[in-house]
Parts: C-alpha cells; sequence; structure tokens
C-alpha cells in the first residue's frame, strides 16, 4: 500500500474494505464487548442489568410522580407506558452510544494511526457493532416483556432491521465525521454528550408526537430519531407494517450523510499522524 496515494474516497471502496476487514471487525466488537465488563463478577449479565434498571427508574418518575399518561383518553397501563418507553430508549441508546464515542475513536487508538496498514475507517463500525449488540440484548428484553404482557410478539417485529438499518446508516456518516474532528478539535467530544442528553428529551421517548401542539409536531420531525422510534413501535408493539416511502427517503438521506462522512475522514486521516 502506497501510504502517499490518496485514501479511496467511493461507496465501493467502503464496501471491499468492510468486507475484507470483516474478521478484524468482528473481533474488535468483541474485544470491545468483552472489555467493557473484564474484571466485574456479573460480567455480560450487566447488559441486561443497566437498561432495565433505567426502564424502571425513568417509569416510575413519569408515570407514578408525575403520573404521565400516553396518550388522551386511555387506560393507565404502567406495564404498556414502560413497553413504549423502552422501545424509544432502545432507538436512542442505538445511536447516541455511537456518536458518544465517535470524536475519541481515533484517539483511543493512536497506535493504530501509525500502521499504513490498518483501515482505520472500521473503527465507527466497530463502535456500531458495539452498539448493535447492546441494542439486540435489549430487544431480547422487550420481546420477553411483550410475551408476558400479550403472550406474543407481533409478526410485523421481522421488519424492525429495516427500519433500524436507515438509522444505522446515518449515524456512521456523523460517527465518521465527528471521528476525524475528534483528533483536529479535542473539544468536540464533551458538547456530543450534552447534545445526546437534549436529544432523548426532544425525541418522543417519553410520549408521543401526538401529544405535542399541532405546531410543534412538524419541528419534532425533523429530529433524526422521531421517525425511527415512532416506526419502532409501530411494527414492535401496533404489529403494523412500516411506512416504506418514509423509510426509502430516510434511507436516501442516510446514505448522502455517509458518504459525506466517510469522504471528510479518508480526506483528512492523512494528519492524523501529524496531530498526534
Amino acid at each position: 500500500m502506497n501510504p502517499h496515494a490518496p485514501a479511496p474516497i467511493s461507496p465501493i471502496s467502503l464496501l471491499r474494505s468492510t468486507w475484507r476487514n470483516r474478521e478484524l471487525i468482528l473481533q474488535l466488537i468483541k474485544r470491545d464487548v468483552i472489555g467493557r465488563y473484564k474484571g466485574s463478577v456479573l460480567g455480560l449479565v450487566w447488559s441486561f442489568v443497566n437498561p432495565i434498571a433505567l426502564l424502571t427508574i425513568y417509569t416510575f418518575v413519569f408515570s407514578v410522580v408525575f403520573k404521565a399518561r400516553w396518550g388522551a383518553g386511555e387506560p393507565e397501563n404502567r406495564a404498556q407506558f414502560a413497553i413504549l418507553l423502552f422501545v424509544g430508549m432502545i432507538v436512542h441508546s442505538l445511536f447516541s452510544e455511537t456518536l458518544i464515542r465517535a470524536p475519541s475513536l481515533i484517539l483511543a487508538n493512536i497506535s493504530y494511526v501509525k500502521k499504513i496498514v490498518f483501515p482505520l475507517e472500521i473503527l465507527p463500525i466497530v463502535a456500531m457493532g458495539t452498539s448493535l449488540f447492546h441494542a439486540v440484548i435489549n430487544i431480547v428484553v422487550l420481546a420477553a416483556a411483550l410475551v408476558l404482557m400479550n403472550g406474543a410478539v407481533p409478526w410485523q417485529a421481522v421488519f424492525l432491521p429495516l427500519v433500524l438499518l436507515p438509522m444505522v446508516i446515518f449515524a456512521l456518516g456523523l460517527a465518521w465525521g465527528l471521528a476525524s474532528l475528534g483528533v483536529f478539535l479535542r473539544d468536540v467530544a464533551q458538547p456530543i454528550g450534552l447534545a445526546m442528553t437534549i436529544l432523548l428529551f426532544a425525541s418522543p421517548v417519553f410520549y408521543p408526537v401526538s401529544a405535542l401542539p399541532p405546531a410543534v409536531q412538524p419541528w419534532l420531525l425533523l429530529n433524526p430519531l422521531t421517525f425511527i422510534i415512532e416506526q419502532s413501535r409501530a411494527v414492535l408493539i401496533q404489529g403494523r407494517f412500516p411506512d416504506l416511502p418514509g423509510l426509502m427517503i430516510y434511507a436516501l438521506v442516510s446514505l448522502i450523510v455517509a458518504w459525506g462522512g466517510y469522504v471528510w475522514f479518508q480526506k483528512t486521516r492523512k494528519g492524523f499522524a501529524n496531530v498526534l
């Protein structure tokens, strides 16, 4: 590999790199997951305990303390409130966990920057893979809760990967951009956590879109999580088919964002070694 050659920026080169390094990506994801719980007594069990604990606290605060209702005229059902809340939390966690880590991906792997043959572009993919691992565990917990409550999971739940895929692509594009910016602007990592907290309350996680005034609802739809959260609830809880035209539009925007982030990452990666 010629270190002076321009880094490839085509989508085909990205797909080839991902496929060529698929085993390395899986190994790094495995190391990431195991490393997070290494040394703890419960190990991977914490990946189940943490979301359930947060879900319990949020549900108690919103449905018991604040006596929040999911929809006007609907009967009060704390278990159903918890399920609806949990779906929103899964989508938000998948998105935010990747972006919070993104600015420090290169900084945390400085040794890889010095290795010409190491494909730095896979690091955001590894971060997303780790987030997906935890999302899958949360979905398993959610499915178990749905079986206990309703006796079954709607068969339309098979469309969930199709619903989440556009958001995953969108988040990857942002992750490539943030990973590069994090090298040159160390402060960029600080506001991301705050932005993700704001996004949590600016997304329909604790409330439906219909609960907002009509004048505010169109603005909420500009949130990249709103559509995905609503569609996830549709297939997982309500047993409805996803909005395919809406997903296609979202996917098109996501592909543009992903390619833009990848191009920026590839164009700036030669400067990483100089800064680090």
